[in-house]
C-alpha cells in the first residue's frame, strides 16, 4: 500500500514538473516560440489611418501609421487590450524638404516623405505571440526583404514600456 501511494506522489509530481515547466519555457514539441511575422500581411495598403509620426535623429523619418478593420475598431472604442486579429503597420520614408512648397511658402518650413525606407508590422495573437504580450513584431527593408532577427530582438522590450498593450501610437481621428 505505501509503495502504491509512494509511486502516485511520484507520478503526480512529474506530472505537475512537465506542466509547468513546458509552458514557462516558451516552448512546444521542440519548437521555438515565435514572436516575428515573415510575411508582408495582404491588403495593408488598404487599411486605415490611425496616425502619423514624425521621428528626428538618425531616423529622420516621416511614418503612416495604419490600422486593419479590428484595430481601428478597438481605437475608436478605446478598446485594450487590442483583440487578436489587430494589424497595425508603419509605412516609414525619408524626410526630406519640399523645395516646390518652400517657394510658395517663401521659407523652408515645409517637409515631405522622400523615398519609402520600410515598413513595420505589429500582429495581435495571444496565444502565438504569448511570450511578447500577445504582439507578434515585423519590419522590411523598402524591397521587402525581411529584417534580421536581431534587429527584431528589440521590438519587444521597446513595446512593452508603452502604456497602451505596447502600442505607442494613440489614434489620431
Amino acid at each position: 500500500m505505501r509503495q502504491i501511494a509512494f509511486l502516485l506522489v511520484a507520478v503526480t509530481m512529474v506530472a505537475g514538473t512537465v506542466a509547468y515547466v513546458l509552458p514557462a519555457s516558451g516552448q512546444t514539441h521542440g519548437e521555438p516560440t515565435q514572436i516575428f511575422v515573415t510575411k508582408i500581411p495582404p491588403g495593408y495598403r488598404d487599411f486605415r489611418l490611425i496616425s502619423v509620426a514624425h521621428e528626428e535623429g538618425n531616423l529622420n523619418s516621416l511614418g503612416a501609421v495604419l490600422g486593419n478593420d479590428v484595430a481601428i475598431k478597438a481605437y475608436r472604442e478605446g478598446k485594450l487590450p487590442f483583440p487578436d486579429g489587430t494589424i497595425i503597420a508603419a509605412l516609414h520614408y525619408s524626410h526630406v524638404p519640399s523645395q516646390e512648397n518652400n517657394k510658395v511658402f517663401g521659407d523652408p518650413q515645409s517637409f515631405v516623405p522622400g523615398s519609402p525606407t520600410n515598413v513595420q508590422f505589429m500582429v495581435k495573437d495571444s496565444k502565438k505571440y504569448a511570450t511578447t504580450g500577445g504582439w507578434g513584431y515585423a519590419h522590411f527593408d523598402k524591397d521587402g526583404k525581411p529584417g534580421t532577427e536581431a534587429a527584431l530582438q528589440t521590438c519587444a522590450p521597446c513595446h512593452a514600456k508603452a502604456s497602451r498593450d505596447s502600442v505607442f501610437t494613440q489614434y489620431a481621428p
